[in-house]
């Protein structure tokens, strides 16, 4: 079964399927993964593993996996990364083999990068795609970005005018994460209801030196000292904490480290003022957590 990732939603709520294989680069994917992990966790799949293929990694691994009973005695999901998107002969063979006999009691989520069209014809891919449910990930086009940003206004309760629309489009020049961002940015600074041009303007418009990508590639090149300076120019210039957060929790779920995430929960804590202690802080110290793992 193929899906859009629109489409994701309303397959969840029916039930899981076994198998799921998300390929795609960028906020799609890493949106229809979490999805996909959630839902399992709402029907009591209480254990995740993380398998990443890189080349040392051994394929007995995948099966050993699936035949290891949780620990917590559920349910379990098995997440197998392929950053490569190619699995080469002795791993196309293994996901052959596994996925006709997919292990009970366990949702397979494969994540794979943007695929080319030899690889979407491959047969390892075709049997994956045959055994589970295959979700691509594309982003819109340039003409259609408006209406996608307009579909994710309406999630947090609010629209703009068409021009407001453009205006966002052509500012972030197709990057789906800079637009997520934009996005975000205008739930935090304007209430519920129409956002005007002229407040999407000032908004967008107003965008710090030190961005949130620059601090999203100063973590992924495990580099503490960059980091330190993106976070303190991100605070001098008054970036919303919601937005820092969510950049440094989306790497810590990127790299499945469950401290990580303990940690970021805490900051989503002080944030929200449920919680004691000093943000950026903290900010700091789960960035530089990070670039030890």
């Amino acid at each position: 079964m193929n899906l859009r990732p629109e489409q994701l939603g309303a397959h969840l709520e029916k039930g899981l399927a076994p198998l799921y294989v998300v390929h795609g680069d960028g906020l799609l994917a890493i949106e229809a993964a979490d999805t996909i992990r959630a839902a399992a966790r709402k029907h009591g799949y209480s254990e995740r593993e993380v398998l990443m293929v890189t080349q040392s990694f051994k394929w007995d691994d995948l099966f050993m996996a699936a035949g290891n009973l949780s620990l917590f005695g559920g349910d379990k999901v098995i997440d197998l990364r392929i950053p490569s998107g190619k699995p080469g002969r002795d791993g196309g063979e293994a996901l052959g083999r596994y996925c006709a006999n997919l292990p009970s009691g366990t949702v397979t989520l494969i994540s794979l990068p943007e695929l080319d069209w030899q690889a979407r014809k491959a047969a390892w891919f075709a049997k994956l795609a045959e055994a589970g449910v295959a979700i691509e990930c594309a982003a819109p086009g340039v003409a259609q970005l408006p209406a996608w940003i307009a579909g994710r206004l309406k999630r947090q309760n609010q629209t703009a005018p068409r021009e407001a629309l453009d205006f966002i489009a052509t500012h972030v020049e197709g990057n789906l994460l800079a637009a997520h961002q934009e996005i975000q940015k205008l739930a935090l600074l304007y209430p519920e209801g129409e956002v005007s041009l002229k407040d999407v303007e000032a908004a967008v418009l107003n965008v710090a030196r030190y961005d949130i990508e620059s601090l999203r590639d100063a973590l992924r090149a495990n580099d503490p000292a960059r980091c330190a300076r993106t976070l303190d120019g991100l605070r001098a210039e008054g970036a919303a904490l919601p937005l820092v957060l969510w950049a440094v929790a989306n790497e810590a779920r990127q790299r499945a480290s469950r401290a990580a995430l303990l940690h970021a929960a805490r900051i989503d804590r002080m944030i929200k003022g449920v919680a004691r202690g000093d943000v950026w802080d903290e900010m700091l110290q789960l960035a530089l957590r990070l670039t030890r793992t």
